[in-house]
């Protein structure tokens, strides 16, 4: 479980100035209102909203935000009420507590529903403070992380919703890596077979794949600093969902899957994007009718 002073000195991290006294303050209300209360895993129910809150901090939200994912759960699984939130914490983090509870509220039957309907309304909570949209990310990632507790059909449901409400709306905002492990998490549970046979089939290749990646980069680094150009060069390897979608969307196979790893280069201005494209394709030939200028 993240302790509190994880949680504060990630803040610090990226916010040295912060006010982290109400965080602290945060941490011993909502162990106060969970005391006694434990996840299905067996893990004191406090460790939820501080691996939330953890989560929130890797986006570097402000204290406020933090504050709320600690509190998210005080007033719907205990005797804490939205006024007492609002007296000790101040109206802000009321209203974020307030929208993520509203928004676990909302129960849908079918999928147009749930892609249409909660859309609109989470898009209504939005409008108030985007906060609260990161807050139930943050909140779906952790037990999305901790759904092997459950039973099958429940690990189902929650993938499912997962999958067409909370996975899209971290695409809207842009947020990849959790959309990416959102994603993963909910293959595993809607389709098991097809998740840990990717798993064991990338597994055999990484070690291959790392190295190919780290000598790439190399040669795209070495190339931009003989060019003048300052650019951002980063590796990564294409996650077991979108994998799986390219499979069934071309009709490949696994070994067909070319792009398992990918870089990206990003640098300041649109000029310097179409001078090192120019520079990439000196480098290596583009595949035809794969090059997408977006």
């Amino acid at each position: 479980m993240k302790t509190i002073d994880d949680i504060i000195n990630s803040i610090l991290s990226y916010n040295p100035k912060a006010d982290v006294e109400p965080v602290r303050k945060a941490y011993a209300f909502a162990e106060k209102a969970h005391a006694g209360q434990v996840r299905h895993s067996g893990e004191p129910y406090l460790s939820h909203p501080m691996e939330v809150a953890d989560i929130l901090t890797q986006l570097k939200l402000d204290v406020p935000s933090i504050v709320a994912g600690i509190l998210h759960d005080t007033v719907e699984d205990s005797s804490v009420s939205l006024d007492e939130i609002g007296r000790q914490f101040g109206e802000t983090v009321a209203l974020l507590v307030d929208g993520v509870t509203n928004i676990g509220k909302i129960v849908f039957k079918t999928k147009e529903e749930r892609q249409a309907e909660n859309f609109r309304k989470m898009v209504l909570s939005m409008s108030k403070d985007i906060r609260i949209i990161l807050i139930k990310l943050a909140d779906r990632l952790h037990n999305m992380r901790t759904l092997q507790h459950h039973t099958v059909a429940k690990q189902r449901w929650i993938a499912q919703e997962t999958i067409d409400i909370y996975a899209p709306l971290a695409n809207r905002l842009g947020i990849g890596w959790i959309k990416a492990e959102l994603e993963d998490l909910c293959l595993r549970y809607l389709n098991p077979e097809i998740y840990f046979d990717l798993v064991d089939k990338v597994a055999k290749r990484k070690d291959e794949r790392d190295k190919y990646i780290n000598e790439v980069i190399e040669i795209v680094r070495k190339s931009l600093a003989e060019h003048g150009f300052k650019a951002d060069v980063q590796g990564r390897s294409k996650h077991f969902h979108s994998v799986y979608q390219k499979m069934q969307r071309e009709g490949i196979t696994f070994d067909e899957v070319y792009d398992l790893t990918a870089i990206r280069i990003i640098s300041d201005t649109k000029f310097n994007c179409y001078g090192i494209l120019g520079m990439i394709h000196s480098l290596w030939t583009p595949v035809p009718g794969k090059f997408k200028d977006y």
